[in-house]
């Protein structure tokens, strides 16, 4: 093949794959919302705990909470943020478009940032919107691990704000757990799911290092016992 030739296909096939991304970038998040939707129509969830939610997004306080969840529960997740205005880090990798795309019909106002990139500024505004009335929601493995294990810029943003930290955890009775770095959980429709909320950790608008280091070990801590909880509590 000549190599004027050999170009042009190549800058066709750009063409082409570039619009076939533009297209899955328009369709995947409508897809993922009526699948989120369509689950829900068809499960039964129960809560655990969940009176200490009702003390933040149900009742009359207008101070904003940062809820934590770990990576792989992040599906289902919308159904609680949705109660309430939320604001919700995501990722700057190229899936975390997609994500985007897909809270905002829930709708949820997305930043762009983690711990590892962009994380100075998406803090910043995570900080704005938190004294602006807005709850915030925070995967603090994300967006590529270590699996279960909490950084600390949930805690700094704690810190800084004032703001409670909720964990919150998801499981369901039938579900599929992906074999990928979070190990993604997809809930089956018809099955049962459950919520499970732990008590809210509070951290010292100047804590030290030390102090950091303990409330990010407690809310590891207490994330991976409320996800347990959470998968066991269909055992019965």
């Amino acid at each position: 093949m000549p190599v004027e030739k050999e170009k042009v296909t190549k800058r066709k096939r750009t063409v082409w794959q570039r619009l076939g991304e533009r297209v899955l970038l328009f369709l995947i998040p409508f897809f993922a919302y009526g699948l989120i939707h369509f689950i829900r129509l068809t499960m039964r969830i129960e809560v655990v705990n969940d009176a200490v939610l009702k003390r933040f997004i149900k009742g009359d306080e207008e101070d904003s909470l940062i809820a934590a969840f770990w990576h792989s529960r992040l599906l289902m997740m919308p159904l609680f943020i949705r109660k309430k205005r939320f604001t919700m880090l995501i990722s700057r990798h190229r899936d975390g478009e997609l994500i985007r795309q897909a809270v905002r019909l829930f709708p949820i106002d997305a930043i762009r940032g983690s711990t590892t990139r962009g994380g100075g500024p998406a803090l910043k505004r995570l900080v704005k919107a938190l004294k602006h009335g807005s709850h915030v929601a925070i995967t603090p493995d994300g967006p590529r691990g270590p699996r279960n294990v909490a950084q600390e810029g949930v805690i700094m943003l704690a810190s800084w704000t004032g703001r409670p930290i909720l964990p919150v955890a998801f499981s369901a009775s039938r579900k599929k757990v992906f074999n990928s770095w979070d190990r993604f959980v997809f809930p089956y429709p018809f099955a049962r799911g459950v919520f499970v909320y732990g008590e809210p950790i509070w951290v010292g608008s100047r804590g030290d290092r030390a102090g950091i280091e303990e409330k990010r070990r407690t809310l590891e801590s207490t994330l991976n016992q409320i996800t347990d909880q959470a998968d066991r509590h269909f055992d019965r």
